[in-house]
C-alpha cells in the first residue's frame, strides 16, 4: 500500500505543531488533522517553563517568542495579605532563568507559522477524524473536511488530540485517575497593580490566590472558589479579590474571564503498536503551576527521537516505544506530584501555622533555589538534555 506520509499527527494544538515541526525539520513527512478551523483565541496556558524555551532554542524559534511574550523572574509569596518571601528564578541555570509569560493563542500561532514555513501542506484544519484502521505495517485515517471525506495513510500514528484523545480510545488504552474537588475562577485584567513583570501568589485562608503578568500591560487572576462557577462574570471575580487581599479591580478592564475544575489522568500505556500518545491525550495534570503544555512538549520532543531511531530500524520499534511509554509515565507521575503539591498548599485545610512556619523556612533558607527549580521544571530526567 502507498503511503501519503510517514506520521499522522492527529491533533494541531501547541503539542502537535509542535511536534510536527521537529519532524518536518528533520526529514521527516507528516500531516496534522487539526478539527478546529482557526486558533482558538481564548486565552488558556500561558507559563513557557525554561526546558521548553531550550527546547525552542533547540528547534531555533526562541525569537519569535522571546519578541511577543514577558519574563517573569520572580514570584511573590502572600500569607493572606502579608508578605512571607519571594522566589527568585534567576540563580536558576541560565541563559532561560525564567518563565516567559505569553497567551496560549500566540504560542499556537507561532509554532503554526513555523510548521507552515517549514510545509506549507502539513497542516489540514477543520479535519474531524471519525475512523482509524491499522494494518500490520500502515494506519488508514478517515476524517471530515467541508461536508466531505479525506483519507491519509501512513506509517506511524501520533494522538496529540486532547483529554477525550479518538486516538487513544481506538486503542482501547484506559485513562486511569480523578477530578480534585477544586475549582477555580481566572481572568485577565488590565495590570493595575505595583507588581510589575513578578508574579505573586497568596495563600489566603479563604483560597489560593494567583496572580502573572502578561504582556501589553495585563494580568491574569486565578481565584480558588467554594465550587464550580457557570458563566462567571467578571464583577465577581473582583469581589472575591477585593474580600480577599483588597485590591481594587473595579475600573479594570476585563479581556476574558472562565471557570475550571481540576483533573489528574494518565494513561495506562502511551504506547500501543505503531501509535504514540503525547500531550493531553497521554495526562491531565493540575493546571496549578502550569506545567501541562510543557510536559506535553517535553513528549512530543522524545517522540521525535523515538520515530526517527524507528524508522532506521523496524525491529527495534516496539523496544523504543515501550521505552517511550515508561520514561514518559515516570516523568508525568513527578510533575503530577508537583501540581498537586501547588494545589495543595492553596485549600483552606493548609491555612494553619504550621504551613506557614514550613514556608518561612524554605523561603528564607537555601530550599528556596530548590523550590525554584521544582516551579521551572527541572530535575525530571529527560535523557536528551
Amino acid at each position: 500500500m502507498k503511503l501519503d506520509t510517514d506520521i499522522i499527527i492527529v491533533g494541531g494544538g501547541p503539542v502537535g505543531l509542535y511536534l510536527a515541526g521537529r519532524l518536518i525539520q528533520l526529514g521527516i513527512s507528516c500531516k496534522v488533522l487539526e478539527k478546529r478551523t482557526d486558533i482558538d483565541q481564548h486565552s488558556k496556558s500561558l507559563g513557557i517553563h525554561p526546558v521548553s524555551l531550550e527546547l525552542f532554542e533547540k528547534a531555533e524559534i526562541i525569537e519569535s517568542f522571546l519578541n511577543q511574550g514577558l519574563k517573569i523572574q520572580k514570584g511573590v509569596a502572600f500569607w493572606n495579605s502579608d508578605k512571607l518571601g519571594e522566589i527568585s528564578f534567576e540563580n536558576c541555570p541560565p541563559p532561560f532563568n525564567y518563565i516567559l509569560a505569553i497567551p496560549q493563542w500566540k504560542t499556537e500561532t507561532i509554532l503554526e507559522d513555523w510548521v507552515q514555513n517549514l510545509d506549507g501542506k502539513a497542516i489540514i484544519r477543520g479535519a474531524e477524524v471519525s475512523e482509524i484502521t491499522q494494518t500490520n505495517d500502515s494506519f488508514q485515517v478517515h476524517y471530515k473536511q467541508n461536508e466531505g471525506n479525506g483519507l491519509l495513510r501512513s506509517r506511524y500514528l501520533l494522538g496529540c488530540d486532547g483529554k477525550n484523545s479518538l486516538v487513544r480510545k481506538s486503542c482501547n488504552i484506559e485513562f486511569e485517575g480523578e477530578a480534585y474537588p477544586d475549582c477555580y475562577v481566572m481572568g485577565d485584567f488590565e495590570d493595575n497593580t505595583d507588581f510589575g513583570s513578578d508574579a505573586a501568589v497568596y495563600l489566603h485562608k479563604d483560597g489560593l490566590i494567583e496572580s502573572f503578568p502578561l504582556p501589553n500591560d495585563q494580568r491574569r487572576w486565578v481565584v480558588k472558589t467554594d465550587g464550580y462557577i457557570d458563566d462567571p462574570e467578571p464583577a465577581q471575580l473582583k469581589v472575591l479579590i477585593k474580600e480577599r487581599i483588597q485590591h481594587n479591580l473595579e475600573e479594570a478592564q476585563n479581556f476574558m474571564i472562565s471557570s475550571f475544575g481540576v483533573q489528574q489522568y494518565s494513561a495506562k500505556s502511551y504506547h500501543a503498536n505503531n501509535i504514540l500518545l503525547a500531550g493531553d491525550s497521554a495526562h491531565i495534570v493540575s493546571p496549578i503551576g502550569g506545567q501541562g503544555m510543557n510536559l506535553g512538549w517535553l513528549d512530543a520532543e522524545e517522540a521525535v527521537y523515538v520515530i526517527i531511531e524507528a524508522l532506521k530500524d523496524e525491529v527495534s520499534k516496539n523496544r523504543l516505544f515501550q521505552e517511550y511509554s515508561n520514561r514518559r509515565r515516570t516523568i508525568t507521575k513527578q510533575v503530577a506530584k508537583r501540581a498537586e503539591m501547588n494545589m495543595y498548599l492553596g485549600r483552606k485545610e493548609t491555612s494553619n501555622l504550621f504551613y506557614k512556619t514550613i514556608l518561612n523556612i524554605v523561603l528564607s533558607t537555601r530550599l528556596n533555589r530548590l523550590l525554584a527549580k521544582i516551579f521551572t521544571m527541572r530535575g525530571l530526567g529527560n535523557w536528551w538534555v
